[in-house]
């Protein structure tokens, strides 16, 4: 396979990817006094925006396309 081939099946991957799986992130919030430590964490799922998605996408399409086009 050609070098191009990789990245645009590598980048159309990554986009189609992006609209399915979330990105987990946590947060910790937390005070300390002394020897005590006292904290909150929290942790959610998010998910890439629509537009992240479409220009991977897009990208991984147009690279394939140059790359068959090169052969």
């Amino acid at each position: 396979m050609k070098n191009l081939t990789i990245v645009g099946v590598l980048l159309l991957v990554l986009g189609v990817l992006s609209f399915i799986i979330p990105i987990p992130q946590r947060e910790e919030h937390s005070m300390k006094i002394g020897d005590a430590k006292i904290g909150v964490q929290t942790q959610s799922n998010q998910k890439l925006p629509p537009a992240v998605g479409v220009v991977l996408v897009v990208a991984g399409v147009a690279v394939l396309a140059l790359g068959a086009r090169k052969t």
